[in-house]
């Protein structure tokens, strides 16, 4: 949710910086900007809609600076505008910002500044913050980290920013709190980038400072950085490696980066279990090795309960996990969504874990959820995608699901690395308990191993979709039905639908069709059916019979060969057969692909859809 890009060096910023724009655009925004230093002169360029219209009006500028910071905004405090957009400007000129997150306190503040003579032409809080950084700028004689921490201390709220000042096109201000900054550190010291994730990075250097929370970095031109606190104590800089492919960042030859992520997910899900699967020379010496769960071994075994907290996507991978874990582990889960898991007053203590799941590591309510679980005493074991993200570092231990970067807002290749990473888990957890007979432990191993295959044999079926896909184009509400682990697969599926194409979906357990949704039925109501041959299989045949019986349209994804499905749906996807709690790895990809192809005849823009962020780093 919005983004922030960076640059003090030796080259052009202006390239730099609107490069690294668009590669923060899959973060959603509504407006973009730049400021740009030199030679003591600050210009600011802004523009409401998307990063390529501010790449013209800034190439017709003529600009030529080595210092400058641009944002993506996601609006929060007033509408999408120009005067709204990023970077502001303080009201004497010498300071602009960019920054990502929440002022909650804005109010209290601008009426404070409006007191001391401050005016204000946005409706945005972060206004009001570079307003309050430039009052402590003029009291501490210009001197800016100085004036960034007196003013950081005095609010109330999540932030990531960035600060340059006219007088000094060698200097940039940072800090965070809440919302993820990094900054990468080139060769001698000669060139410095800011941005909210490593991505618009890693193509310049692969060394990177993470800040943390209340932390402020000081980043002057041929100097080593300087980071402190907002009490003002000096923090030694923990420069990583980040080691990312850059050519995961590019569309591939496909059209969107929904679609091209769709189709990753066979080679990912190999990287993900890559040295977590063991596979024997016979079936019986199949194994699973999750190091952080054998770290952690003693006090894993002996954990009462076992939260999952999440939000969206990574919530209804925490539901299959659910499943998962109570099946081969025989320990009570409860998932919980993030957002009300922070105000819920839950009953956790030192003996309980919570698993907190999140794609980007960087979601803010579940970030919040963890912080709540540490401060009660549990384990918190993070699962998510990005290296170094905020959820990695502050989690106990944690499993990375190692997918590469998803650019498309609507998540595809995530959900089912969260899947996967939670079934070796189970797997692995449930052989040390003892709660699964080794031979059934092997034999999901070397099935689990087959899923990658399996999916490229289901994907051949796009075309199929694709054509499935043009009955649907023009309905108004979608149903989603699953029993069991295919439930939650169809609140996915529903998802994915309402994110790209804007269509009303919903996801229900198929038996519950009958307690109220069933009213909605008719002949211009889509119902898709998650129908494998596994839990409850009879009894969702029923469903599909009433479901006819009212005219509704039933698409089913069914397992191979299954031909009663072929009798009583209009339209089949068939998935390869699986066990049963594999098989939602599979399911989901077809609904995938509907949700996609129906978002493309529509002509609306699939990767980066209105209204959504790919981070949701604020409450």
């Amino acid at each position: 949710m919005c983004g922030i890009i960076g640059y003090v060096g030796q080259a052009e910023a202006l390239p730099i910086l609107i490069e690294g724009l668009k590669c923060l655009e899959y973060r959603g925004y509504d407006s973009a900007g730049v400021a740009l230093l030199n030679d003591a002169e600050l210009r600011i360029i802004k523009e409401k809609g998307k990063v390529a219209k501010l790449e013209e009006k800034a190439a017709g500028a003529n600009i030529s600076a080595q210092c400058g910071i641009a944002h993506t905004r996601w609006a929060t405090h007033g509408e999408p505008s120009v005067t709204n957009a990023h970077p502001h400007v303080s009201m004497s000129g010498e300071l602009a910002l960019v920054h990502n997150g929440i002022i909650e306190n804005y109010q209290l503040l601008k009426e404070q500044l409006q007191d001391r003579g401050y005016r204000f032409e946005s409706s945005t809080d972060t206004e009001v913050l570079v307003q309050l950084i430039d009052y402590y700028y003029q009291k501490s004689d210009r001197q800016l980290a100085v004036a960034v921490r007196k003013a950081l201390n005095q609010v109330i709220g999540a932030y990531a920013i960035a600060v340059v000042e006219r007088c000094n096109s060698n200097h940039i201000v940072v800090a965070r709190k809440s919302s993820p900054l990094a900054i990468g550190i080139g060769d001698n010291h000669e060139n410095f980038y800011i941005a909210s994730d490593a991505t618009p990075i890693v193509a310049y250097t692969k060394h990177l400072v993470y800040l943390d929370d209340e932390q402020v970095a000081d980043i002057a031109l041929g100097q080593e950085i300087h980071i402190s606190t907002l009490a003002n104590q000096e923090v030694a800089a923990d420069i990583q490696e980040v080691d990312m492919d850059i050519s995961k960042l590019s569309k591939g030859g496909f059209e969107h980066f929904m679609l091209k992520e769709i189709f990753d997910q066979p080679d990912v899900l190999e990287d993900c279990m890559r040295g977590r699967i063991l596979l024997g020379e016979t079936k019986n010496e199949n194994h699973i090795e999750l190091s952080a769960l054998r770290n952690n071994r003693e006090r894993i075994l002996r954990a009462h309960n076992i939260t999952i907290v999440a939000c969206g996507t990574s919530w209804h991978a925490g539901l299959i996990g659910k499943q998962l874990i109570e099946h081969y582990c025989r320990k009570r889960v409860t998932v919980e969504y993030a957002s009300e898991f922070r105000y819920s007053d839950p009953v956790i203590d030192s003996n309980d874990i919570v698993i907190a799941i999140s794609q980007s590591g960087e979601t803010a309510d579940t970030l919040a959820a963890i912080e709540l679980a540490k401060k009660h005493g549990a384990l918190v074991f993070g699962i998510v995608n990005a290296v170094g993200s905020s959820i990695a570092r502050v989690s106990d231990t944690g499993i990375y699901i190692h997918v590469g970067p998803e650019i498309g807002v609507a998540s595809t290749k995530a959900f089912t690395g969260q899947v996967t990473v939670l079934t070796m888990f189970a797997l692995q957890l449930g052989h040390l308990l003892g709660t699964i007979e080794h031979k059934e432990y092997a034999e999901t191993i070397g099935e689990l191993s087959q899923i990658p295959g399996k999916m490229r044999k289901l994907l051949q079926q796009a075309d199929n979709i694709k054509e499935i896909s043009r009955a649907f184009t023009y309905a108004h509400n979608f149903l989603y039905l699953g029993r069991g682990y295919n439930y939650p697969v169809a609140l996915e599926g529903a998802l994915k639908l309402k994110e790209i194409s804007y269509i009303h979906a919903e996801g229900y357990p198929a038996a519950e069709m009958k307690h109220g949704p069933i009213a909605l039925v008719d002949a211009e109501m889509p119902i898709v059916f998650i129908a494998t041959h596994h839990q409850l299989y009879e009894k969702i045949i029923s469903n599909m019979q009433e479901v006819k019986s009212r005219g509704g349209r039933i698409l089913a994804i069914a397992t191979e060969d299954d031909k009663q499905m072929r009798q009583l749906a209009d339209s089949v996807v068939e998935v390869p057969p699986t066990l049963m709690t594999l098989a939602p790895i599979l399911c989901v990809v077809p609904l995938q692909l509907l949700a996609y192809y129906v978002a493309v005849r529509k002509g609306l823009n699939v990767d980066q859809p209105r209204n959504l962020a790919k981070s949701v780093t604020v409450e």
